[in-house]
């Protein structure tokens, strides 16, 4: 929409000269407040360290009274101490933290911390979209080098696995600094698949490299479909788990399992050891070509990082299970024990009561 004339323009004028005068106000008090908000911080972090430094002087002191006659005391300051803790942790959340090594080497000392609950929900369900996406081209890029051999589609599909597993590795680096509880081999296997990845890419066009391309990319339509389901899972758990409240938004493993996730679960895992399954045969299929005459050193270096990947998985995923399992069937037993006496009291006789 244009002026009619110069009039016009000079009236319109005036007018958003005036709303700018409100603009610099606003801008001016917003700036007063982020300066505060700053101070703040830098108070909060002061009390929170100096509280910690509190708690473990005490907590080492306690150490050393293990045989005082005043037990119960003892006990209601370790289960004051174990509390305050989880509460310090807890404010820790809303407060910026320094980045990692690894982030300060990719971003330098820029604050990733993100302080908003939904802003945080909100970075987590980008992080398993961007999965589910990259996972679907994969997907379909596997099928086009199944059907074709065209070297410039192979280039691009391997270079978009060096990309995807860089991208998560710092993604993942952020969901740390923001109190992610993510397991320590989980970030550790994206590392490893990178340079993977990267060892792929620069894979000659050799006759190793044609006898064990067809696994590869039947073994990347897998890997795409395993994933693919572990984005319905985990979207479904991180949205129940959101609406009750129970854990932090950031999480992003199979850790932290309640008793109405095992349904799901049962389900996505025999998919994810059929996935692990085929890692170690991939280590089986590049070990036995290390023993062909035209093998570069690319083979024997992907047949230890597949055996890697697969020792990994299978170990830390079979370790967390059936610690959930036991934590489920304590709290059965304690749900049936507890309606159990809820049951006895209400049948009660009440003249034996009295």
């Amino acid at each position: 929409m244009e002026c009619a004339n110069l009039d016009e323009c000079v009236e319109n004028w005036d007018s958003i000269a005036g709303d700018y005068k409100t603009l610099e106000n606003v801008n001016k008090e917003y700036l007063a407040k982020v300066e505060e908000v700053s101070d703040l911080q830098g108070q909060c972090m002061k009390q929170v360290s100096h509280q910690k430094y509190r708690l473990n002087f005490i907590a080492k002191s306690l150490k050393n009274f293990e045989n005082d006659e005043r037990q119960d005391i003892i006990q209601r300051l370790w289960k004051d101490i174990n509390h305050r803790r989880q509460q310090l942790s807890d404010i820790e959340q809303s407060l910026p933290k320094p980045n990692g090594t690894y982030l300060k080497i990719i971003l330098g000392n820029v604050n990733v911390s993100i302080l908003n609950k939904e802003d945080k929900f909100r970075y987590k369900d980008e992080y398993e979209k961007f999965k589910l996406v990259l996972s679907i081209i994969g997907f379909f890029l596997s099928l086009l080098n199944l059907v074709t051999h065209r070297r410039g589609i192979e280039l691009t599909f391997l270079f978009l696995l060096v990309w995807y597993y860089c991208t998560l590795t710092i993604r993942e680096s952020i969901l740390k600094v923001n109190g992610s509880k993510i397991k320590g081999w989980w970030r550790v296997h994206h590392f490893i698949s990178t340079v993977a990845s990267a060892v792929l890419l620069v894979w000659p066009n050799s006759e190793t490299w044609f006898i064990f391309r067809p696994q590869f990319m039947i073994f990347n339509v897998v890997i795409s479909v395993v994933q693919s389901f572990q984005f319905v899972y985990q979207q479904g758990v991180l949205y129940r788990l959101k609406a009750l409240g129970e854990r932090h938004n950031m999480d992003i493993t199979i850790e932290g399992f309640h008793s109405w996730m095992w349904r799901g679960l049962s389900f996505l895992l025999p998919f994810l050891y059929v996935g692990y399954i085929f890692q170690l045969y991939n280590a089986y299929t590049l070990y036995k070509l290390c023993y062909h005459p035209h093998a570069t050193w690319q083979v024997p270096v992907l047949s230890g990082l597949f055996f890697i990947l697969f020792l990994g998985n299978a170990v830390t995923t079979s370790m967390v299970i059936p610690e959930k399992l036991r934590e489920v069937k304590i709290r059965r037993i304690i749900k049936t024990y507890t309606r159990k006496m809820s049951g006895n009291r209400l049948g009660a006789d009440p003249k034996k009561s009295d």
